[in-house]
């Protein structure tokens, strides 16, 4: 029903910023929650930010006051702005998409992010 296409991931070296973008189609009236999860080798996936349909968002305290998601309704897409990033920023990124509370949870394949030293 719903197809998730992710962009932006990249190589830069700590202090820099990237941009990740993840645009949703298929059959969808309107999202409730839009996001990214993360994971890197050998750790648990993590939430890194949520946002939902009234606006209001969710970040992991790792990444308070250096990330800031926003999403465009008109273009069923959000995007994660990250700024000040870190070696441990290190991961592959995926994109969460649920159309309605507790419904089906759809996933992009995942963006390597790789910040150096």
């Amino acid at each position: 029903q719903v197809q998730l296409v992710e962009s932006g991931g990249g190589l830069v070296p700590a202090g820099g910023s990237l941009r990740l973008s993840c645009a949703a189609s298929g059959s969808i009236f309107s999202i409730n929650a839009m996001g990214w999860y993360r994971q890197a080798p050998g750790k648990q996936r993590e939430l890194v930010a949520t946002i939902f349909s009234s606006g209001s968002t969710n970040y992991a305290d790792s990444v308070k006051g250096r990330f800031t998601i926003s999403r465009d309704n008109a273009k069923n897409t959000a995007h994660l702005q990250m700024s000040g990033l870190k070696p441990e920023d290190t991961a592959v990124y995926y994109c969460r998409v649920n159309l309605v509370w507790n419904g089906p949870t759809y996933w992009s394949q995942g963006t390597q992010v790789t910040v150096s030293s």
